[in-house]
């Protein structure tokens, strides 16, 4: 796992307090956090608009990627090291213990081929498996 100074440094952006606490969260849970996960752990110090925007930039930069849960609710994870700005490598399963509700990525599980009928394009390919976590069992 690289640092956040090499993650912020790998990505060309700056440094600040925001991106550095924003970033702290992604590396020390290990399942993927909702904005209100986020917003939480860090409203003390920053407010909505720059937990947003900071996302955002680590979205736009392949430094996180967005995971959907059976709920439809938006979470995000942490990107692996192959993930660039114009480049995403995160079509692996994603799944959400049914115990504790975390949903993790599970990195070395791909996601099986799709033929998709004549006329159409995929863009993205989730896929959420849903059961009990190792930790759970």
């Amino acid at each position: 796992m690289r640092s956040q100074d090499t993650l912020l440094r790998d990505n060309k952006l700056r440094s600040t307090h925001s991106r550095e606490a924003i970033l702290k969260l992604f590396t020390k849970y290990p399942h993927a956090l909702s904005y209100s996960d986020i917003e939480q752990e860090v409203s003390n110090d920053f407010d909505r608009v720059t937990v947003y925007r900071t996302l955002k930039t680590f979205l736009d930069k392949g430094m996180i990627h967005k995971v959907l849960d059976d709920g439809g609710s938006l979470k995000y994870a942490l990107c692996s090291e192959q993930c660039h700005d114009h480049t995403h490598h995160h079509e692996h399963v994603h799944f959400k213990c049914t115990h504790c509700g975390q949903t993790s990525c599970l990195d070395d599980v791909e996601v099986p081929r799709v033929k998709l009928p004549k006329g159409y394009q995929a863009h993205e390919l989730n896929l959420l498996v849903q059961g009990i976590c190792g930790k759970c069992q």
